[in-house]
């Protein structure tokens, strides 16, 4: 194989087996001052978009034992790997998506799984991180404020009796 393909393979494996999810987008007619916006963005997300040959990214992707992507990788294909929030990076491709209107996203794969568009678009609408685990946390606590009430209320209405027939008396 020549040195420099393997070089490059080596790079895009690197990427990808580093990466917590990979999507898949298709930047046709994105132009360069668009697509470093769209790099600039997902930077700040902690994420990074390539673009590679298809037969690249299907080698790279049989190499580390990921699905096969092959219907999707045809085209002017960029993938979007990153090692942060997959919901976050999602929000600012579908955004970007939005406001440009390119580039499309053409499929994902987390956790060895392959996402189809709406799945990826799905985790875009979720809300950040933060916000899920401080839901998950209020969900967790409810049971546990619910019983200390509980628990707390005879002494409470004890301590309201007493207090009424001290009131009484004076």
């Amino acid at each position: 194989m020549n040195p420099d393909k393997k070089f490059i393979l080596d790079e895009i494996k690197g990427r990808v087996d580093d990466s917590a999810f990979v999507l898949v987008v298709d930047y046709t007619g994105t132009t360069v001052p668009e697509f470093n916006v769209l790099r600039g963005r997902l930077l700040e997300q902690g994420a990074e978009c390539h673009v590679a040959k298809n037969s690249f990214m299907k080698r790279v992707l049989a190499d580390s034992g990921l699905p096969d992507l092959g219907e999707e990788l045809v085209g002017q294909t960029a993938f979007v790997t990153g090692d942060s929030d997959v919901c976050a990076v999602a929000k600012v491709v579908a955004n970007f998506e939005k406001e440009f209107k390119k580039p499309e996203i053409k499929a994902g794969i987390l956790d060895g799984n392959v996402l189809s568009v709406d799945q990826v678009k799905g985790l875009a609408a979720l809300p950040p991180r933060e916000v899920l685990l401080s839901q998950l946390l209020a969900t967790i606590n409810a049971p546990a404020t619910q019983l200390v009430r509980v628990v707390n209320e005879p002494a409470a209405s004890i301590a309201r009796v007493i207090k009424a027939k001290f009131d009484e008396g004076e």
